[in-house]
């Protein structure tokens, strides 16, 4: 297959501002709708980005004004048969998905726009999400008569509970960001213009702190249930005591200066 595809399926940028890494959706002709070579380029961004220590925060973003992912390209997706969607679809998105939910460095979805099928999954994907407050988001994939498909029932039920996610992936309603906000699938909801500005500032904050710290953090939040929660925090405690960060933080912190952390 082609390294780079044909401009009809789409491009998924990857670049660097410092320390955070940007991957942008853009395809906004289509409305950012997702096709397996996108996909692909996202699990490769995604693997890249896995192996750069100096990357500390990830921003997923997204061209256009009128969405930030509209799911799933269905017009590619009619034009395969069942064997052909599982193997270039569902198998191809839940991989990109995955790699994207299990990066060490924390993420954040750039909601401008609204999100709705496998756009909001791959918002979900990531770790935290920012939305303008006209975005609107949902799973409404029971309309055509199918399911969220790439890992959006499992995420959705871990952030808002499984009642409301029910509700969402039953009736395929779509939801303003201040409820979004209210229910948890939304962390901050920003005025229409400045939701960039907003995750931009969100996305500094964590890069000022710990690296290690915080991607050790990230994996205990993730992984931990009530069985296991102190045997993991203990474990990552431990780990981030021996750090050459967490000697700068206390020192810093004795100086009543800001830390110099290197991620060490």
């Amino acid at each position: 297959m082609n390294d780079i595809p044909e401009p009809n399926e789409g491009i998924v940028r990857l670049e660097r501002r410092g320390d955070v890494a940007v991957i942008t959706l853009a395809r906004p002709d289509k409305l950012n709708a997702l096709t397996p070579a996108m996909l692909r380029q996202l699990a490769s961004h995604t693997q890249a980005i896995d192996s750069d220590d100096s990357i500390l925060v990830v921003l997923v973003t997204a061209e256009g004004d009128r969405a930030f992912c509209a799911g799933a390209d269905l017009n590619a997706f009619a034009d395969h048969d069942p064997l052909a969607v599982w193997r270039h679809w569902v198998h191809v998105g839940h991989d990109a998905l995955r790699q994207l939910a299990s990066l060490r460095q924390p993420s954040i979805a750039v909601l401008h726009a609204g999100a709705y099928g496998g756009g909001l999954e791959l918002a979900m994907a990531c770790d935290l999400r920012v939305a303008a407050g006209t975005a609107r988001l949902g799973l409404p994939e029971v309309g055509i008569g199918t399911l969220p498909g790439w890992g959006g029932t499992a995420r959705l039920a871990s952030l808002i509970g499984p009642a409301r996610a029910k509700r969402l992936v039953l009736t395929g309603e779509l939801l303003d960001a201040e409820t979004a906000q209210q229910w948890g699938l939304v962390d901050e909801v920003a005025p229409p213009g400045e939701t960039a500005a907003a995750a931009e500032r969100l996305a500094a904050l964590i890069a000022s702190r710990g690296p290690v710290a915080v991607q050790l953090a990230k994996q205990v939040l993730t992984h931990a249930t009530p069985s296991n929660a102190e045997a993991l925090e203990a474990l990552a405690g431990a780990l981030s005591a021996v750090t050459d960060d967490r000697a700068e933080g206390l020192a810093a912190f004795h100086e009543r200066r800001t830390p110099r952390f290197h991620g060490q």
